[in-house]
């Protein structure tokens, strides 16, 4: 032990030392290829890198590399915390080390040294500047990967980018593969203190617009260091980003050689978990915030409400095991729910209520410990980059904030939107929608609710245009409550069967549905019975 202390402390003086990544000689502009790099050198594996953030306590670290079979390293962690590990035979045939470093507290601040020992020949590497606080995953299709330089009010949000050091952002290039990948293939941007070029690259490179501004929101309430891994690829389903068991659990049957040809390689089951999701899985990690769904509204619609929920189980299952239970093992899952487009996408409506394992809520049985932001709310039309990507994430990031604030943290906050308790279609031909006492109720009529008549075979799969469906008034309303008409099934002697609200691509213009709390937020879209107090 003595030695080895010794032998760190002397780190800096000592000829022949690698400090890995340091990304002021890096160029962010291209990509690096992990494959390249000689994996039997004595190395931390791809992502562990100076300016990098690791997850604090209560949680252990995981740090791993590469070294030569046999040797002993040594991983020191503010010169006197001192683990050991032997090389051993990993993937590949990759000599793997790995060690497992005690909680440490938000905000501290290490470089960290590892030795390597093999028969006396002494090798020596590096990573600088790493903070301890909570680390995120933000993975996802376009929306996701829709980038700072892009949205409303960029320059002014990227001056202020300076003002959050204790940020670091890192960015997955696009690969995919069709094996379960242990390290990345590919980096698009290294470990990076937050600045004008490192927040605001390049369109569709870097940095995801929600995953910072969530990490920017997250810091000015906690004030703590925050990590944010970006991994993502646009116009990708579900199901690319799931593993085999997923599919297996939902009896998805293989992909047709069209859909491959049309939507590429990458959107094939399971190769982007493969290689932008698995490699991540050694990297102890607080939460992931996900943003997907848009793709899945023209492929394979129907099995969303099951591949959604398992997906995150499975993802669950493996960060608790890849990082030896240092993980939560159901750990937060934040979500949005998919906004808006201008050209007619018939399964929007049922997409945004498959996310929520048809429920119309989160948290529920099928998808604990998840927080949702509703975008539905947010259309941009005249985006130059499609209405489907809309520029306004500042409004998205504040909802998942909220979220993440109550779930997360345990903060006592509304973070919702207005979700029914009741609905009661009464004697006097009317349908009463009672809320929970906690949220106060604004609301426009906007003529976002339909009703359905009994007896029309009412189903969450017909379309925003079926004529079975009928837009309802808003009668009156109160705090806690709305009242609805009914005439339109009464006049042909039927109780109303069921009732949606929002049901459409684009339910309305910007901030302005039907239904909000006091606070600003939105309710969601739902597909509902009606109880009848009376028969014909």
């Amino acid at each position: 032990m003595l030695l080895i202390t010794f032998l760190t402390s002397m780190l800096l003086s000592l000829p022949g030392y690698s400090e890995q990544y340091n990304t002021k000689s890096l160029n962010l502009d291209s990509h690096q290829d992990v494959n390249a790099r000689k994996t039997s050198e004595f190395s931390f594996a791809s992502y562990y890198q100076t300016n990098m953030v690791l997850q604090r306590e209560p949680h252990n670290s995981v740090i791993w590399g590469y070294g030569t079979i046999g040797a002993i390293v040594n991983i020191s962690v503010n010169i006197q915390d001192v683990y050991f590990s032997k090389v051993v035979q990993g993937f590949d045939g990759n000599g793997i080390w790995s060690v497992k470093i005690k909680p440490q507290p938000a905000g501290t601040i290490t470089d960290i040294y590892g030795v390597q020992d093999d028969r006396g020949k002494l090798q020596w590497i590096l990573i600088s500047n790493v903070l301890f606080g909570d680390v995120f995953v933000c993975s996802g299709q376009s929306n996701m990967e829709f980038t700072m330089s892009m949205v409303y009010n960029s320059s002014h949000e990227l001056d202020e980018t300076f003002n959050y050091p204790d940020i670091r952002v890192f960015t997955v290039a696009e690969k995919y593969s069709d094996i379960p990948l242990y390290d990345i293939a590919s980096i698009l941007q290294s470990w990076s203190i937050p600045s004008g070029e490192t927040i605001g690259g390049k369109d569709w490179t870097y940095f995801s617009a929600v995953c910072w501004l969530y990490g920017k929101y997250l810091y000015d309430e906690l004030k703590i260091p925050i990590g944010l891994v970006a991994t993502t690829w646009g116009g990708t389903p579900i199901e690319a980003w799931s593993p085999p068991s997923v599919l297996q659990i939902c009896h998805e049957p293989p992909s047709p050689k069209e859909d491959i040809e049309n939507l590429g390689t990458q959107a094939d089951y399971s190769q982007l978990y493969n290689a932008m999701i698995h490699p991540l899985l050694n990297m102890t990690i607080k939460a992931v915030i996900w943003y997907q769904g848009e793709e899945n509204a023209m492929y394979r619609s129907d099995y969303y409400q099951c591949m959604f929920p398992n997906m995150i189980r499975s993802w669950r299952k493996l960060w608790y095991l890849g990082t030896q239970m240092s993980t939560d093992p159901d750990f937060p899952f934040g979500f949005v729910q998919i906004g808006c487009k201008e050209e007619y996408r018939p399964n929007y409506p049922l997409i945004r209520w498959h996310q929520t394992a048809d429920y119309g809520y989160v948290p529920n049985p099928e998808m604990e410990n998840t927080f949702m932001a509703v975008a539905m709310d947010l259309p941009d039309p005249t985006s130059p980059y499609s209405s489907v990507h809309f520029r306004d994430k500042q409004d998205v990031a504040a909802r998942l904030l909220v979220g993440a604030l109550s779930v997360i943290y345990h903060h006592t906050v509304i973070y919702d939107g207005p979700f029914p308790e009741k609905i009661t279609e009464t004697p006097d031909h009317k349908i009463v929608i009672q809320y929970p006492k906690y949220h106060q109720l604004a609301v426009t009529n906007e003529n976002n609710f339909q009703i359905c008549c009994r007896g029309h075979n009412c189903s969450v799969n017909d379309t925003e245009l079926d004529k079975k469906w009928h837009t309802t008034a808003i009668l009156e309303h109160s705090d806690h409550a709305i009242i609805l008409d009914t005439s339109v099934c009464n006049h042909i002697f039927l109780c109303a069967d069921k009732i949606r609200y929002a049901w459409a691509k684009t339910p309305c213009a910007f901030k302005k549905c039907s239904v909000y709390n006091t606070l600003g937020y939105p309710a969601a879209p739902f597909f509902l019975g009606v109880h009848s107090d009376f028969v014909y």
